[in-house]
Order: structure tokens, then C-alpha cells, then sequence
């Protein structure tokens, strides 16, 4: 995280479909409560990806393979959403993301907010040794909900992924937290994840 330890910048995006009764919204919230009662003055911004995000077109890797000050009027629109987008990741020292697992994987409108944020030259490049992730220097918490399958087993295709494309900007400070398995145990299983956003909360907090 930045030296920005007294009102650090939090990016919180949520993926569920669900407006009302979403287990991940509730840990969102859970988490953002947490860590205003640790910071009262941070800066919050909230995206919420649920009503989709446009897919990268042709038209959009045209744009981005053109170097910024080349692009014409139609390319720059093309990237508007995405530029902002990027921004508001290279903002934030906190990044939290809510979202449930839609069969065993994350909701489209996450993977489409991943398509877009993750732009060559702005959140990781190209080096002789392979790409660099650009966003160093922040801490992630992936808050997940599951209605049958159990986070970090072998179905689960959603939090290694989601680890693996933040490493991959360079955010590798990833912390999951989990309310899987709601069909079977859902008081259990959000009691249990609201006990660990406190800790966590409170530690990062404690080490800041």
C-alpha cells in the first residue's frame, strides 16, 4: 500500500447479478464498514460491473496497439470507458472485489472489467524477461460467495484466476476471503467470512 496510511484510496467493485439478498454485496459491505471503522477518512470509489461492461471488440485492440498520441477521435472513444477504468485501479491502494462464482468461474461482467483494465503500457508491459505488472504497491482482498462449490479446491476456477491476473498487473498482495458452500451452511459460512474481514481489517491496520 502507499504512505497514504491514514485515508488510503479503496476501489470496490461488485459483481453480482443479485440487487437484493447477494452473500458477496453483504461482504462488500461487511469489508467497507471494517475498514472505515480502522480509517475513518478513506477515500471510497464503487463500481459495480453487474449490468456488464462492453466486451473488447476490434475495433477497441486496434485502439490500444495505437501509441496514445496517434489515435484519431474513434479510437479515443473507443477506450473512454476503459481509460477511466484504469484509473480508477491506479488510484486505489485498496482493492476489494466482491463476486459470486457462476459455474465454478466468475460472472462475465468481472472477466469484461478484467479485459478492460488490463492494458499493455498502462497496468503491465512487455520487457526482455517476460511482462511486469505496473500497479505495485497495493493489496487486494477477493471477497467470494459460492453456492456449492468449495473456494480453492479443484472446481474452483474463479480465485486462482483472479490471483493469477492481479499478480499478473503486479498486485500480489491478494487476500481471499470466502463464503462458499451457502446451499449447504450459509449462516456458518458468512459468520465465519465476516470474522475474518474484522482480523483482516484489523491487521492491515496494525501493519500500516
Amino acid at each position: 500500500m502507499s504512505d497514504k496510511t491514514n485515508a488510503p484510496n479503496v476501489l470496490a467493485v461488485t459483481a453480482s447479478a443479485r440487487q437484493q439478498g447477494s452473500v458477496s454485496r453483504g461482504l462488500i459491505r461487511h469489508m467497507l464498514e471494517a475498514l472505515r471503522g480502522q480509517y475513518p477518512d478513506l477515500q471510497l470509489h464503487e463500481r459495480d460491473v453487474s449490468a456488464g461492461l462492453p466486451v473488447v471488440s476490434g475495433e477497441w485492440v486496434e485502439a490500444s496497439h495505437t501509441p496514445a498520441e496517434q489515435r484519431d477521435a474513434a479510437q479515443r472513444a473507443a477506450l473512454a470507458q476503459s481509460d477511466a477504468l484504469v484509473r480508477e485501479l491506479q488510484a486505489a491502494d485498496v482493492l476489494v472485489v466482491g463476486t459470486p462464482i457462476y459455474n465454478f468461474s466468475i460472472p462475465a461482467s468481472l472477466k469484461a472489467w478484467i479485459d478492460q483494465v488490463a492494458r499493455a503500457g498502462l497496468t503491465f508491459r512487455y520487457t526482455g524477461s517476460g511482462p511486469q505488472g505496473l500497479l505495485r504497491g497495493k493489496r487486494a482482498f477477493l471477497l467470494l460467495a459460492s453456492g456449492g462449490t468449495p473456494v480453492g479446491s479443484e472446481i474452483d476456477f474463479a480465485s486462482g484466476y483472479l490471483r493469477h491476473v492481479l499478480g499478473f498487473l503486479g498486485i500480489d498482495d491478494v487476500t481471499v476471503i470466502a463464503a462458499d458452500r451457502i446451499m449447504q451452511q450459509q449462516d456458518e459460512a458468512v459468520a465465519a467470512a465476516q470474522r475474518r474481514i474484522a482480523e483482516t481489517a484489523a491487521a492491515l491496520h496494525a501493519a500500516a
